[in-house]
């Protein structure tokens, strides 16, 4: 089952192995970016980052779907981290079913803006939240389970 689908461009640090894991009980941990699966040193530097007890797969956006399709119909717990909006956006038109997806941490570059505390959006992470919506999913953002969900749609509305 897919506990969870997180957008973050750090992908695995502290909020995700001290914050998120235990709260979910995941038992492993997708991450889906073409760039990292592609780096070895980034892959090996996210194996040493997680608990033993957590499985971990780097996959490929392209590659991704088939193994979360799977994972989605057995009782094992999945966590599911992406860089980005569009990485998500992907895995669902890809078929991969989820209803939300939490927005918790994406930082500031230039011509971004600012939702939440570290959720910093720039036009085409616009467009992919909205076309998830659009899709029935629920955007949520927030850093760590402790804290109270922002409705991340209705606050992009009321920047408008």
């Amino acid at each position: 089952m897919l506990t969870l689908v997180r957008i973050d461009d750090r992908l695995i640090h502290g909020q995700v192995v001290e914050g998120w894991l235990p709260v979910l009980k995941a038992q492993r941990i997708v991450v889906v970016c073409d760039q990292a699966a592609a780096d070895p040193t980034t892959r090996a530097l996210m194996e040493l980052s997680v608990p033993p007890t957590t499985a971990l797969d780097v996959l490929t956006v392209a590659s991704a779907p088939s193994t979360l399709k799977n994972a989605a119909a057995t009782p094992e717990r999945v966590l599911v981290l992406a860089p980005g909006p569009q990485e998500v956006l992907a895995l669902h038109e890809a078929g991969v079913p989820f209803t939300s997806v939490n927005v918790g941490g994406l930082h500031y570059a230039a011509g971004t803006v600012q939702l939440g505390r570290a959720i910093y959006l720039d036009s085409a992470d616009i467009d992919s939240l909205e076309a998830l919506a659009e899709r029935g999913v629920r955007v949520e953002g927030r850093a760590v389970p402790s804290e109270a969900p922002l409705d991340v749609m209705a606050a992009l509305k009321a920047r408008a």
